[in-house]
């Protein structure tokens, strides 16, 4: 790194001919190379190392600006090569500016004191008085987070966190901030207590205050017009603009915050996008989704969601303070002004129709539709499973991760169907059996948690949840036992053997990652006993658990088909496992089958109402094809029907190489 000297006579007086001043020039170093030229009309104090400034940056519309300083006042700073400066109305201070910046009017910049840039502030999630707070930082994930706000039932595991959070925050407190290498701030107004990540582009933002914004060369962040953000940090990817409001909040990577959200002691995890609403108190674990001016999200976790428009809940039934709170588990779905009064729990995949006073905990019973009707909250088990929407999330969710930073945060596990969803699902099964036991198979009506499932919406979801536990199964056996070569019924049972890998038990979604409880129970022991120390070590452990998933989840796979299919593993057969995949190949076919059925009515006469509006029925047609497309050519559709000849083929691969040892 080229070293600084002090300026020369001829150097300072060519400054001051520019209009500059200092009242100790002795304390204003340069590198070699230095032009003084390119400084103007700045006044300077304190302690201020100056780089060479010899490039151009050419602007929008071909404008070409020499790299230099005019018009500012500088205090304390150390600035880099090829950085320009101008038009600062108030000064300056405290900084380390990076090689190549662009910063132009814009009102002060400064650090008062020392700082942590955001680090260490206590956000009051999920109760907006306290309780579960999280104290964020640069490096927090969902998986963390999900734990420190959660498991307030271990209070030394939670005091050995914070203990944590508390030594990385004081580990990276200053009395400096730095704006990173190649970035661009413009016609800005205050910013304070603020660290800017290189290639961060800063447009128009009216007041930062306190704060991290982790940008990089790999995945910048933006920030845009009127923006305002206290106690805050911003991870890389991220774009907040329009006009957004964010207050006590983490923003998590690749996130989108825009056309005036507003947002107050809230978190938003990987791929988050809030546009035109509002969050409270927001736990918003990763690919949260809410795009509607009437929308309110607050005191919730939610994860894989989208919040229809007018979406409420609330927890404001209480004499003492807000405390209630509510969980939704991942990939659900709301429907325009639908309602759920906390302290509630909505089963994961479930689809939220209509208003809900019931405080129900409908968690054991995944891809539910939840109804109002009469006042009252229908559950019809199960049915989500062959809606055309499900899959399509499912299958748009790893398409739409805009993260590129190398680094990430969170471990998302994209999966519809896994341990965490499947045990839920046998769960769901014996909830709906012991109903039909305890109030006869004949009953009209049957009462769960405060709500209603009728008779057909049982039999229904029965069906469908053994069908999905009949392609998980199955699923699990073949990628098991693809590509595999054997000759015998012993060979196959070596194949099957899962060896000594965790995940028997019960399965956890930590927010977005799904593990074995038992290792995450383990994790929490060591953190309590003090053997892990470092946020580092911590996270490291999550991405080893999610790079882990399809070895533990075969474990509690092959237990579950066991004794699903009443097999024990030292006398399995090949027999054996061709009843499995054709089990598997039957329940794919048809759950396919329904979702098809499902997608085509999309298609129908009744969905291309006000398509050709000023012609007859053929024009019409004709005007719903040329916007959304025939049936049979749809991507989607297209996709489906090659699943299930994919699926038929994969199965009789399988099947075949099994016969010959069957027989």
């Amino acid at each position: 790194m080229q070293q600084h000297r002090n300026l020369t006579q001829d150097e300072t007086d060519q400054l001051e001919k520019n209009g500059c001043s200092c009242s100790d020039w002795g304390q204003v170093t340069v590198k070699n190379g230095f032009n003084p030229r390119y400084v103007k009309n700045t006044q300077f104090s304190g302690q201020v190392s100056l780089g060479i400034f010899e490039s151009q940056f050419e602007l929008a519309g071909g404008l070409q600006k020499h790299a230099g300083i005019n018009n500012a006042v500088i205090h304390n700073c150390i600035i880099g090569d090829n950085v320009v400066i101008e038009n600062v109305q108030n000064y300056i201070a405290n900084y380390t500016i990076g090689d190549s910046c662009f910063i132009q009017n814009v009102d002060v910049i400064l650090v008062e004191g020392t700082t942590t840039f955001g680090n260490g502030v206590q956000v009051n999630v999920l109760n907006e008085t306290g309780g579960r707070e999280v104290h964020i930082n640069d490096k927090l994930s969902a998986h963390f987070a999900y734990i420190y706000s959660l498991y307030r039932h271990r209070p030394a595991l939670i005091e050995r966190m914070k203990a944590i959070i508390d030594f990385y925050c004081d580990k990276h407190a200053s009395d400096r901030g730095t704006i990173g290498r190649n970035c661009k701030i413009v016609n800005v107004g205050y910013i304070k207590n603020v660290r800017i990540g290189e290639y961060c582009k800063i447009t128009g933002a009216m007041k930062l205050k306190n704060g991290s914004i982790n940008s990089n060369v790999y995945d910048p962040v933006y920030i845009g017009r009127n923006v305002i953000a206290e106690d805050f940090i911003v991870s890389s990817g991220s774009t907040i603009d329009g006009g957004s409001f964010i207050t006590r909040c983490f923003v998590g990577q690749a996130c989108h915050i825009d056309h005036g959200y507003s947002a107050s002691d809230s978190l938003f995890f990987s791929n988050c996008q809030g546009e035109n609403g509002e969050a409270c108190a927001l736990f918003a674990g990763p690919y949260t989704v809410t795009h509607h001016k009437s929308t309110l999200l607050i005191a919730g976790m939610f994860s894989f969601m989208n919040a229809g428009s007018g979406s409420n809940q609330s927890n404001h039934m209480y004499k003492l303070g807000p405390i209630h709170q509510g969980i939704v588990e991942r990939g659900a779905k709301t429907t325009s002004n639908s309602y759920v009064l906390w302290p509630a729990k909505v089963g994961a995949f479930s689809l939220i129709l209509g208003r809900h006073y019931q405080h129900a905990d409908t968690s054991n019973l995944p891809f539910s539709y939840l109804i109002e009707k009469d006042n009252s909250t229908y559950i019809a088990p199960a049915v989500n499973l062959r809606s055309v929407g499900t899959i399509r999330d499912a299958k748009k969710w790893p398409e739409r991760d805009r993260r590129k930073d190398p680094n990430r945060l969170d471990c998302i596990n994209f999966n519809l169907l896994s341990p965490y969803t499947i045990q839920k699902v046998f769960a769901g099964m014996e909830i709906l059996k012991n109903l039909q036991a305890t109030a006869g198979e004949t009953s009209e009506m049957y009462t769960y948690q405060s709500c209603i499932i009728t008779n057909r919406a049982l039999r229904k979801g029965l069906q469908l949840y053994e069908i999905i536990i009949h392609k998980f199964l199955g699923n699990s056996i073949i990628k098991r036992l693809e590509g595999t070569r054997f000759t015998s019924n012993e060979e196959i049972r070596e194949q099957l053997k899962p060896g000594n890998r965790p995940g028997l038990g019960e399965w956890v979604d930590i927010s977005g990652l799904i593990a074995p409880k038992s290792e995450i129970d383990d994790l929490l022991n060591k953190i309590e006993s003090g053997e892990l120390t470092k946020l580092k070590e911590i996270n490291q452990i999550f991405q080893e658990l999610h790079q882990d998933y399809y070895e533990n989840e075969w474990t509690w796979a092959w237990d579950k088909i066991q004794t699903f299919y009443h097999l024990k593993a030292d006398k399995i057969t090949a027999a054996d496992v061709i009843g499995i995949v054709e089990k598997w190949k039957e329940s794919v076919v048809s759950l396919d089958e329904m979702i098809f059925c499902d997608a085509k009515k999309e298609f129908s006469l009744s969905f291309k109402t006000g398509f050709g509006a000023d012609g007859n029925i053929q024009d019409r047609a004709m005007d719903f094809e040329y916007v959304r497309g025939a049936f049979d050519k749809n991507p989607f559709v297209m996709a489906t029907l090659k699943h299930i000849e994919v699926k038929k083929v994969l199965g009789d691969e399988l099947i075949s190489r099994l016969l010959p040892l069957s027989l």
